[in-house]
C-alpha cells in the first residue's frame, strides 16, 4: 500500500512539471532585435567593448508561472566583435577562444528563482571554451506584447560577471609599468527579443496535393 502511495505522489509530481512547461509560451530569439555583448577592463584604466553577431536559441515563457521558464542559446564565438580587425583575429586564435577547436559557446538554464516586480535569477551552465560552469543572471523581464504583425513577441535583459580564467582564458600580458593589460573579470549584458512560435508548426506542415478529378 505504502509503495502504491509514492508512486501515486511520484506520478502526480511529474505530471505536474510537465504540464507547467507545456503551459509555457515558446519563443524563437529574433537576432535582428537581440545582442550579446561584453566589456573587459584593458590595461587597468578603461574597458573594451564587445559582442557576437552569430547567436540563436529559444526560450519558454509564462509571466504567470518563473518554474516554467527555460532558456538555451547557442553562440558562435568565431562571430566576436570589437570593432578592431587585428584584434578579433588575436580573440578567435589559441591564445583566447581557440575557435577552430571551440566554435560554439551554450547556456541552459537549470531554474529560475527570487523572482519579484519583474525581475528574477536564472540559473544555468555556461559552456565557453570547452569548459562547463553554473552561472547565474541577473533578469528584467520586458514582458509580452502584439507586434503591428499580429504575432507576439516577448524580451528580457540579462546581466553577469564572469572570470574568464575558470573558463581557460589565461592568456595576459604584464606592462613596463605594472599591472596586467588585460582583466580577468568579464562582464556580460544581454538583451534578447523572442517571436512567439505558437501556429509556426501548423503553418510549417505540408499542405495536402489535391488529387486531381478523373
Amino acid at each position: 500500500m505504502r509503495r502504491r502511495t509514492l508512486f501515486c505522489w511520484v506520478t502526480f509530481a511529474v505530471f505536474l512539471a510537465v504540464g507547467s512547461r507545456l503551459s509555457a509560451e515558446q519563443y524563437q530569439i529574433d537576432p535582428v532585435h537581440s545582442d550579446v555583448g561584453f566589456k573587459i577592463r584593458h590595461m587597468m584604466i578603461s574597458k573594451v567593448s564587445g559582442r557576437f553577431d552569430k547567436f540563436s536559441g529559444e526560450f519558454n515563457f509564462d509571466e504567470k508561472d518563473s518554474k516554467s521558464w527555460t532558456v538555451q542559446a547557442t553562440i558562435e564565438a568565431s562571430s566576436i566583435n570589437t570593432a578592431n580587425e587585428k584584434r578579433d583575429a588575436h580573440l578567435r586564435a589559441a591564445d583566447f577562444f581557440d575557435v577552430e577547436k571551440f566554435p560554439q559557446m551554450t547556456f541552459k538554464s537549470t531554474k529560475v528563482t527570487d523572482f519579484s516586480a519583474g525581475k528574477a535569477k536564472l540559473h544555468g551552465l555556461l559552456t565557453l571554451h570547452g569548459v562547463e560552469k553554473p552561472v547565474i543572471l541577473d533578469l528584467e523581464i520586458g514582458g509580452v506584447i502584439q507586434d503591428p504583425m499580429g504575432g507576439q513577441r516577448s524580451g528580457f535583459e540579462a546581466t553577469t560577471r564572469i572570470n574568464r580564467k575558470d573558463f581557460g582564458l589565461v592568456y595576459n600580458k604584464v606592462l613596463e609599468a605594472g599591472g596586467l593589460a588585460i582583466g580577468e573579470e568579464v562582464e556580460i549584458a544581454i538583451h534578447i527579443e523572442g517571436i512567439s512560435q505558437k501556429g509556426k508548426t501548423e503553418d510549417k506542415a505540408p499542405k495536402p496535393v489535391p488529387t486531381p478529378s478523373k
